[in-house]
């Protein structure tokens, strides 16, 4: 798939941030806990810091995510020099008007007795587990309710039931009837899009390139950029059957 720049990805979150506060409804994001859930409390931070939208309650709701955020705040050194300088000049990104961390169980059920608008970002990323399912269970059926998807949604997961636009879905065994609006942001994703793959492949391609093995994806995105490199870069591209061998002459 072809991702949103950085740019186009601040505008969307930025829109139904301003959709939530506008119906003081509820923003469910699920997130991964490592570096998709810091990315996000950045981009919220910015947003309300520059005064693109007014301070919102937001609920960091997952114990493994406020573990990894403390590691960030640790970790300065290591971050992209822009963010660096964004923290060293007096910025805590994670840190912003409205934010709270619910650590606890007892503080996490309390979170559906807040009214909106809020931001609720919680694992797991897929809704295959985690706190999540309990905020879907008690906002899926919501009409003012935003599920915004930031992350790759694997076949079978509640995530792509959602994405696929499903009217309901079983969550611990509780069929859960889907009002809330469903969206999905392809921008924040940690791996290559089509174009960069391509790219990638083109800057390394050579005369004594024999065999290009697409072995990330699902199949039919799979044989998409296997055709792709084909077409567009004259490369010999293929995307290996499941338990196929190939035997490499080195």
């Amino acid at each position: 798939r072809s991702h949103e720049e950085v740019a186009e990805r601040s505008e969307l979150l930025k829109g139904y941030i301003e959709e939530t506060i506008r119906t003081k409804g509820t923003l469910i994001i699920p997130a991964f806990s490592i570096e998709r859930t810091q990315g996000m409390l950045l981009e919220i931070n910015n947003l309300i810091e520059t005064n693109q939208i007014a301070p919102i309650k937001t609920f960091l709701d997952s114990p493994l995510a406020i573990s990894v955020t403390e590691v960030y705040r640790k970790s300065v050194a290591f971050l992209k020099p822009d963010i660096k300088a964004q923290i060293e000049a007096g910025d805590d990104i994670f840190a912003f008007d409205g934010l709270k961390f619910t650590e606890t169980m007892k503080e996490s059920s309390q979170i559906a007795r807040v009214p909106g608008p809020k931001i609720i970002i919680a694992g797991s990323g897929m809704s295959h587990g985690g706190r999540i399912r309990a905020h879907e269970k008690e906002y899926l059926d919501d009409t003012n309710c935003i599920v915004l998807l930031v992350g790759y949604q694997t076949v079978g997961s509640i995530g792509r039931l959602l994405q696929d636009g499903a009217k309901h879905v079983w969550i611990d065994n509780m069929k859960i009837k889907v009002r809330a609006k469903v969206a999905t942001i392809r921008g924040y994703s940690g791996h290559a899009d089509r174009d960069q793959l391509v790219e990638f492949v083109h800057g390394g391609l050579s005369p004594k390139t024999k065999q290009i093995f697409v072995t990330m994806g699902e199949e039919r995105s799979s044989l998409f950029l296997t055709q792709r490199l084909r077409d567009y870069l004259g490369a010999p591209a293929v995307a290996p059957e499941a338990n196929s061998e190939v035997t490499i002459d080195l």
